[in-house]
């Protein structure tokens, strides 16, 4: 599903060139879930721009689906750590609104509007709003803004989701909530997922492979493959081979980000 092939990317700082991803060769299967974890500023978010095409490396390449990735990526949804609703449209009618951007959906929307209500109604209540389809999101907690949050970046069948830190503004216990959410729409409809996040334990939980990236300039040093049963329960997180696996990943960042 993704390559990234050598790819360094570069860009003029106020102090001179800042090499933001240097060498990062990263490979995701179709239908895998991956993480990406690693220090502050080592480059998470950029790979996540060069993956979906919204910025071109200065060397190397990037395919998606075997093609090279040589703008915006119209099989991707994204979320992001804030919900971002738009605040005067209800919540169906912010899950609604990239059908009515992203084509072919677009072209039809208007004559197909009830077959769409009727999707988008079944994805929320999937996440437990169907109730709240009419509510505005200032109407809602933070954790349910971002569950809307992510039925509108699946409500147009990507076969990849991004996300970039998409609960790290929650609450703990909201947070695993919204793990298991995530888990069971994955596991239900089987887009490929990547994963940016600084929660090592949320990455161990959802990915069945977590990328290790260095410091500035970023580049994969690690790649664990996490093989837990699934479906895993929450239950999962207080096993030693999980805790294990944590204080193993939170050792390699350490040590990269001292190197």
């Amino acid at each position: 599903m993704i390559c990234l092939d050598d790819v360094s990317l570069s860009y003029k700082g106020r102090s001179g060139e800042v090499t933001a991803l240097a060498h990062t060769s990263l490979t995701v299967k179709q239908g895998e879930f991956a993480a990406v974890v690693g220090p502050s500023g080592c480059g998470k978010s950029t790979l996540m721009k060069l993956v979906t095409g919204l910025i071109r490396p200065t060397a190397g390449a990037v395919f998606v689906e075997g093609k090279p990735v040589k703008g915006p990526v119209k099989i991707a949804g994204m979320a992001f750590q804030n919900a971002n609703l738009l605040p005067w449209r209800s919540v169906l009618d912010n899950v609604l609104l990239p059908l009515e951007i992203v084509p072919p959906h677009r072209g039809r929307f208007r004559r197909e509007k009830d077959f769409y209500r009727a999707r988008a109604l079944d994805l929320l209540g999937v996440v437990g709003l169907r109730d709240f389809a009419g509510r505005y999101p200032w109407e809602m907690s933070g954790g349910m803004q971002q569950r809307a949050s992510l039925c509108r970046a699946l409500i147009h069948e990507p076969a990849l989701l991004m996300l970039d830190e998409p609960f790290a503004a929650l609450d703990a216990f909201t947070r695993e909530e919204l793990w298991v959410v995530l888990r069971d729409l994955w596991q239900r409809l089987g887009f490929t997922v990547v994963l940016v996040t600084h929660d090592l334990r949320e990455a161990a939980f959802l990915a069945d492979t977590v990328h290790v990236m260095s410091a500035r300039p970023g580049r994969i040093v690690e790649t664990r493959v996490v093989d837990f049963l699934r479906p895993r329960p929450l239950e999962v997180c207080y096993e030693p081979a999980f805790t294990d696996l944590v204080h193993e990943l939170r050792g390699k960042i350490a040590e990269v980000r001292q190197a």
